[in-house]
């Protein structure tokens, strides 16, 4: 998500516990048919329409749960919890990890999980969701976050507490699931499926200004700021944590439909920023550490190696900005993506339209998995 007054500051600025209680226990086998090749949709989408938006009071997860990851010399506690229906059948599970933004969380995917959950089909769905560490409600550290730091979370994380990871499906939105493709292809984890939802590949400050090496010249001089104890904690508070700021960025690029943004999300998203180190992933993600890949040939080519692999759904959006949009349409008609899928909404449809998206995922669910149920 980008930062609005953060880039306008930035254009006319002279910067010219491992915790075993809290281990869910996961089924052993899966089943999965080979990539189907399904593109767009011609779908007219009606923005004048509210959103599907549920009070996020009423989606309680049946557990929460926390984790220690273990990295370099720090024990970082992971928040992450897991949404289950009342079926005895052997469950399927599905990973679902919150898009990268200064006001990530877990409760962006809470939605989609009620509501894929909640559905009669022939296959018991489980799913867990988790915050990113330094994001959400996972414990903030004072540390040096960039994309390899965050794939190496996900693959621990994974292989830890998803473990079997081939009894697996991730949904990631923005840069989540761009590095969950990127570990895929690395052969990291071994997911049974991949969808990107408004998947993404550069920061709010990157996508607009580039990355040349005057541009990472002042991108280091900007994170340094962000970073530092007094006129950091300024900075921050001016350009992200606030109500009208939060409301904006939502408003503005984040949902699509204004009237979708209620008093309640700003609040809740605000009070994240509140934390203790909430600023440094987003130091990070604005100034483009966080970016999994340094341009759209690498991004294109992070999907096609995946070709032949596993079944990826990419799930772009009609209101996104124009760079973002641009990049998720890249991968239309792009090799390894066996399914592309328009919906409405911005950069969090899946917050904003979570039943429109959950119809699409679950689609996607039963065109691979359900076949030889």
């Amino acid at each position: 998500m980008a930062m609005a007054c953060a880039i306008s500051i930035f254009s006319s600025s002279t910067l010219a516990f491992a915790s075993k209680n809290c281990r869910p226990s996961l089924s052993q086998t899966t089943h999965f048919l080979k990539p189907i090749s399904i593109k767009a949709s011609s779908a007219s989408l009606d923005y004048s329409t509210p959103s599907s938006v549920i009070d996020h009071k009423t989606l309680k997860p049946t557990k929460t749960n926390c984790w220690e990851w273990k990295f370099k010399d720090s024990a970082i506690r992971i928040y992450y919890e897991e949404h289950e229906n009342e079926s005895s059948d052997p469950p399927k599970h599905i990973l679902m990890i919150p898009t990268i933004s200064d006001v990530s969380t877990v409760e962006e995917w809470r939605g989609v999980a009620k509501d894929i959950l909640g559905r009669s089909g022939k296959l018991n769905w489980r799913a867990t969701i988790v915050d990113w560490p330094g994001l959400g409600f996972s414990s903030k550290p004072k540390m040096d976050y960039d994309a390899d730091v965050m794939e190496n979370f996900l693959v621990n994380f994974i292989n830890e507490i998803c473990s079997p990871e081939n009894d697996l499906v991730v949904f990631g939105g923005g840069h989540a699931a761009t590095i969950a493709v990127r570990a895929a292809k690395k052969v990291l984890v071994k997911p049974k499926a991949i969808a990107a939802v408004a998947p993404t590949w550069a920061g709010p400050l990157p996508i607009v200004f580039g990355r040349d090496s005057n541009m990472q010249t002042r991108y280091g001089l900007l994170r340094g700021i962000l970073r530092a104890p007094g006129a950091g904690w300024m900075m921050y508070n001016m350009l992200v944590s606030n109500e009208g700021a939060i409301q904006s960025q939502y408003k503005s690029h984040v949902y699509a439909n204004p009237q979708n943004v209620t008093p309640e999300i700003v609040q809740s998203r605000y009070k994240l920023t509140t934390e203790k180190g909430s600023r440094y992933v987003p130091a990070a993600f604005l100034t483009g550490l966080l970016d999994p890949v340094n341009s759209r040939g690498e991004f294109l080519e992070l999907f096609a190696d995946l070709e032949g692999e596993i079944p990826v759904l990419v799930v772009s959006t009609e209101g996104s900005p124009k760079r973002s949009k641009a990049e998720m349409e890249a991968l239309m008609e792009a090799k390894g993506v066996s399914k592309f899928v328009k919906v409405p909404g911005a950069l969090l449809p899946h917050e904003e339209y979570p039943s429109m998206v959950a119809e699409e995922l679950y689609k996607f669910l039963q065109e691979n998995f359900e076949a030889d149920a």
